[in-house]
Order: structure tokens, then sequence, then C-alpha cells
């Protein structure tokens, strides 16, 4: 069982604005839901017990959202990075005294999923490795090489070995043993994906697990951000329409439509 999560919820999201004008993109609205509790529900279903996340652009949002500290009876202990976003690696770096001692998954805060994560943590546990990281075969760019008869990742973006393959889409969702942190340069910005390839030129444990299985979006553009909607829609029942909002009767809200709290609809005017 892994009992704690880091959440990465430090993004900009600069390609999403004006929606992270005055919020972090992990906290923009889903069918009328927070981003980043779509991940909590994930990581509190695999059996999670914990839930660390970073902050950085509009951290004061976290508490408006999160008054208690809490989400679903699960702790929220967050860290704020200051005066800069530290990346990946950085903000495991920042947060090491709150993950304690064993293994933990790391999930980036902008991405919406439900793939199993049951069989990732029984590979992470079973193989050994230090790092397993949640591979896809399509979604998306297909940087990371993984050899499947060795459960090992063996380059990522070219930058180890440009001519291996098969290439599959990194999901932003992996399981870290806690002696990983000891790799990570004390107090700086830096990317996972450097010490990744640097454990790879080691012949370190760094290994991963294709899952194709349910659903995966990465919101980071417009597109994306419309299209889990247009996809949410077939699941759910829509429209999704806050308690707060104040529709007039003559009004017909349809498909894909989430209205905000406080949003007022008004009666439809005709054209002359």
């Amino acid at each position: 069982m892994i009992r704690t999560a880091f959440v990465l919820g430090a993004g900009l999201g600069t390609r999403l604005k004006s929606l992270t004008a005055r919020r972090p993109k992990p906290l923009i609205p889903v069918a009328n839901r927070p981003l980043i509790t779509y991940a909590f529900d994930h990581l509190i279903d695999a059996g999670v017990e914990r839930l660390v996340v970073n902050t950085h652009w509009r951290s004061e949002a976290y508490a408006r959202f999160f008054p208690e500290g809490t989400y679903r009876g699960v702790p929220l202990a967050f860290r704020d990075e200051q005066p800069e976003v530290l990346e990946t690696a950085g903000g495991i770096w920042n947060v090491r005294d709150l993950l304690g001692a064993g293994t933990f998954v790391v999930y980036n805060g902008d991405i919406l999923s439900d793939l199993p994560l049951a069989g990732a943590i029984r590979t992470h546990v079973d193989s050994g490795n230090e790092v397993t990281m949640v591979l896809r075969s399509s979604g998306g760019p297909l940087q990371v090489a993984f050899d499947a008869a060795t459960g090992r990742v063996t380059d990522i973006g070219g930058r180890v070995d440009a001519a291996a393959g098969p290439r599959f889409l990194f999901s932003g969702i992996y399981l870290v043993n806690a002696e990983f942190i000891a790799r990570i340069p004390a107090a700086t910005k830096i990317s996972v994906v450097p010490i990744f390839c640097d454990m790879i030129r080691a012949g370190a444990k760094l290994g991963g697990i294709v899952i194709d299985e349910g659903h995966w979006w990465d919101l980071g553009n417009r597109e994306n951000y419309l299209a889990v909607h247009t996809a949410l829609a077939t699941q759910e029942p829509t429209p999704w329409i806050h308690p707060t909002a104040q529709i007039a009767p003559t009004a017909t809200i349809s498909g894909a439509t989430a209205i905000g709290a406080g949003a007022r609809v008004g009666r439809p005017r005709q054209c002359k």
C-alpha cells in the first residue's frame, strides 16, 4: 500500500489564460469541480491516505477551495514555492519532510485520468524499482523509450539513446521510493527528467508500466480543456449547473455546458 501522494499544484497555466489569471491551473473548473479534485479522488480510491501539494501562482486560492485542509477526510499538506517554481524534482526535494520514508506517488496536477493504478503499484513493489513511470501508447508526445522485456525505461526525449524504442507517452504519474530524493540537488530548481536520464546511464532501476486502460487527458491547452468536458458529458448527467446559479425559466441549457457559482442566465431574446 502506498499511503502518500505528492500532487504538483504549482503550475502557472500560461496557455489557459484567462482561466488562470486568478487561480492556479490545477484549480480551473472541470464540470464545476476544481481539476485537482479528480486527481485527489483517483489517488484516494487507490488507497492514498495523505496528500501533499506544492503551490506557487495564486497559492492563496487553495485555502479558499480547501479551508479545512482536508478532502474527503484525507489531510492535505500545502507548501508554497517562492520566489520561483522549483519544477518537479526540486518540488519533491522541497517537501521531502512531508513524504515519509516509504514509497509515494507523484501526480501531475494538470491531468485528469481514471487509469487503474493498482497494477502500477503492484509492478513497482514487485520489481524493486526505485522509480516506476506510468506510460501510455498514445494520447500525446511519445518521448519515453521502454523495454518491455526488462521493464526498464531506456531513453527520455532522445537524451540518452535517440534510437531506442518503442516510444510511449509519459502520463505524469510515477511511483517513487524515498531513496530517490538523495539524487536531487538540494534547494535547486530542476526537473526529474535529467535525473531520470542519469539513472538510465548508471543502470539504476528506472522502470515503467504501460497502462492503456481508462481515460487520460492533459489539460494544458484550451482544446483539451473543451474536449474533456465533451467526453465527461457522455459519462455524467449534464449540464453541470451550480446550485447558486440563476437560470431563467425560459432559458434552454443543453449538452456539455457548465454554469458556475453565482452565474445568471437570462431569458432568450428575439432578434428583430
